[in-house]
């Protein structure tokens, strides 16, 4: 078993905390101005699953097909100097160097997480080493019903509980990252909250659902607003063994008790189109090199402020954790918040009143991909 070196109310290794504060105060004091935190690493875009709310498998065949080699990988990583890499996808196991590849980043002592949606996970777990550097960032969205609602596939959910339970017993980090749509019963994600801290995940990690312009599905995507009620209902009078895998301060911005500017060039997307301006979510273009994307990339243009309307009710991680995590590791005020928000349980009864008067709307069915058709509903933009 991998011995764990996680406080108790901390769902991440302190080993982890050092790297990434380290990291950030360098870049601090050499007086770097953009610098990234995680790579999203692409390194294919096909799945064994056709969610109504993603826009990877969405592309013709020839590119479906289409794969980074593990040197491709590398070299991305070393490039962009990041201290932590995230792989999605598509399936990141339906990758046959998959195995290969993330070796070669523990190698680097890079800290890697490695989303799945676990069809195939329990089945190759053999397959990895146990390791501080590498967690399962398993996808599941809330519980059995809803997951299976959510990933258009019954089944899937009581797959992705077996391959989750199986490594966690051979020693694995695994955190559920659970993505909310608008509909989604408060009540549920907590209860979801409460099976996983059961089982022995070592934190969640959760987002509001973002706007992929190839999603079949446009009509469950959260407004701002939205997200600040939802997040709020569930976050707040929190149990004391839930334990998350983010930045305390970026939960609260999610609850609308803090207002963060967008940081795009903080988690970095590369794939097989090479490194994709400006961010994971929008497709503005591509890049030869990491230092091209910084130099060509209209910053000005991205983020809330800006006024750009695909930027208008984006909360989510990639561009939203970065100034969060800076914040925290980069000045006195940050670090203070985000210890007392690891062991803060956020009591607030109108978030009390909210989950006790919460009742689920009646949901329209959720598109298959073959059905699909553009929507022309228009999210709520707010911008206080």
């Amino acid at each position: 078993m991998l011995a764990r070196e996680v406080n108790p109310k901390m769902a991440i290794p302190i080993s982890q905390m050092w790297t990434v504060s380290s990291y950030v105060i360098k870049q601090r004091i050499k007086g770097v101005k953009r610098f990234p935190l995680v790579l999203m690493l692409e390194p294919l875009f096909r799945c064994n699953l056709a969610c109504a709310g993603c826009g990877k498998v969405q592309y013709p065949p020839h590119v479906l097909k289409r794969m980074l080699t593990p040197e491709e990988c590398f070299a991305a990583v070393e490039e962009c100097g990041v201290p932590m890499v995230s792989i999605p996808g598509g399936e990141p196991l339906l990758h046959p160097q998959i195995v290969e590849i993330v070796n070669g980043l523990v190698a680097r002592k890079k800290y890697v997480y490695m989303c799945t949606n676990a069809i195939e996970l329990k089945r190759r777990l053999h397959e990895f080493t146990p390791s501080k550097y590498l967690t399962f960032s398993v996808h599941l969205d809330g519980q059995r019903e809803h997951h299976d609602f959510a990933v258009c596939r019954e089944g899937t959910y009581d797959l992705a509980v077996e391959g989750i339970k199986e490594a966690v017993k051979r020693g694995f980090r695994v955190t559920p990252n659970s993505t909310f749509f608008d509909g989604v019963d408060p009540n549920s994600v907590r209860a979801h909250f409460d099976e996983m801290m059961r089982i022995g995940v070592e934190g969640m990690v959760l987002s509001p659902g973002y706007s992929y312009d190839k999603a079949p599905d446009q009509n469950r995507f959260l407004g701002r607003a939205k997200v600040r009620k939802l997040f709020r209902a569930i976050l707040s009078n929190r149990k004391p063994e839930w334990k998350f895998n983010m930045s305390p301060l970026f939960l609260e911005f999610l609850m609308g008790d803090r207002d963060y500017e967008c940081i795009p060039w903080g988690m970095p997307a590369y794939s097989i189109f090479g490194w994709q301006k400006p961010c994971y979510l929008l497709q503005d273009g591509y890049t030869e090199s990491y230092k091209e994307l910084l130099e060509t990339t209209d910053w000005d243009n991205y983020g809330v402020a800006s006024g750009n309307p695909h930027c208008a009710n984006c909360m989510v991680s990639c561009g939203y954790e970065t100034p969060a995590v800076v914040d925290g590791f980069g000045t006195l005020k940050g670090f203070w918040g985000m210890v007392k928000g690891t062991f803060n349980l956020y009591k607030d009864d109108h978030a009390l009143k909210l989950l006790n008067e919460f009742k689920l709307e009646t949901a329209e069915p959720l598109v298959q991909i073959d059905e699909a058709k553009k929507s022309e509903k228009k999210l709520e933009e707010t911008h206080a």
